[in-house]
């Protein structure tokens, strides 16, 4: 029998299939009756589900992560799918095919790969060549770095979308810069590389995304801002003298200021040339691929635009009205 895919489940499938449970909450309706909310993976992404009229005893039930057999049914809210559940059983790891939770990057990481370091190679100032190629440099990271995604809801949310989303930025920035003198390419590059770095350990994604306790506690600027420290002392050693203070700061004010706002959780707001190029730029990257992705997997399909978008507070336009 065919797998009911997440990513296949529309308005009104009925389901009866295995998923990977990878959170569990309880909680009290407005009448204050109690409905188990959890959150279920495979290798096609992720949907929350509701069992209503839950209860304790159902909740300590089921593991804070494992597998689970669901009944029920799908349904769309506010453009989003969703499971009014019936019920679900645990059910024993062995007994499955563990690809079928196994998300796989969808993206050629290889390439993206080489293509970073071809363009950290271009940089011609001593001291931001030697930090890059500590970077590089350190293999445990890097795989990670290949391997994380970019968030687990918004952009690139699957494996190698970190890597993804860095590259194409990086390339982006090498774009522009002929166009701005005032920005210096090798401070820029550098920024685009390192900004989002920390989310290799900001998030979880060993099989289902999630967040880290280091993620909850500190976030991915403070995780990056902390390894760069460790990858400057590095850097000195490469360069057999210090990595000069300007630099230094410059490099770190981009990452703590990539967010642009206060609002959006920057600890900063942009003061150079180059980390107000940073912000503006990672934010179209992740605006744009996240316009595409809503494009892409909109359930409207018989509609020019997508369904309406809560947290865009918009619809999305397709086009295809001529078709």
């Amino acid at each position: 029998m065919k797998r009911q895919s997440i990513n296949q489940l529309g308005e009104g499938t009925q389901i009866s299939e295995v998923y990977q449970l990878i959170d569990k909450q309880l909680r009290p309706n407005r009448q204050g009756n109690l409905y188990l909310q959890v959150r279920l993976s495979d290798r096609t992404g992720w949907v929350t589900g509701m069992l209503w009229n839950a209860n304790e005893h159902q909740y300590q039930s089921l593991p804070v992560s494992g597998y689970v057999h669901v009944v029920g049914a799908s349904q769309v809210y506010n453009g989003m799918v969703q499971l009014i559940i019936k019920s679900m059983e645990v059910v024993d790891a062995k007994q499955l095919d563990m690809r079928d939770f196994a998300v796989e990057p969808k993206t050629d990481v290889v390439k993206l790969q080489k293509d970073l370091t071809t363009m950290l190679a271009s940089i011609r100032d001593p001291g931001i060549k030697a930090v890059a190629d500590s970077f590089l440099a350190d293999e445990n990271l890097m795989k990670k770095f290949l391997m994380a995604p970019a968030g687990i809801k918004n952009h690139h949310a699957y494996h190698g979308g970190l890597v993804e989303h860095v590259v194409n930025l990086m390339r982006v920035c090498q774009a522009i810069v002929p166009f701005y003198p005032t920005v210096d390419a090798d401070l820029l590059l550098i920024g685009a590389f390192l900004h989002d770095l920390g989310k290799v350990d900001e998030l979880t994604y060993d099989g289902e995304l999630g967040y880290s306790d280091a993620g909850q506690l500190l976030g991915h600027v403070l995780i990056i801002l902390e390894i760069l420290t460790q990858k400057l002392r590095d850097a000195e050693r490469r360069l057999g003298k210090p990595v000069p203070l300007e630099t230094q700061l410059r490099i770190k004010h981009m990452i703590a200021s990539h967010h642009g706002e206060y609002e959006f959780g920057s600890p900063r707001l942009p003061m150079t040339p180059e980390a107000m190029a940073l912000h503006l730029l990672d934010n179209l990257d992740a605006k744009l691929h996240g316009f595409k992705q809503l494009v892409e997997e909109d359930l409207n399909t018989q509609s020019a635009w997508t369904t309406y978008q809560p947290s865009l507070n918009r619809k999305v336009f397709k086009g295809g009205l001529d078709k």
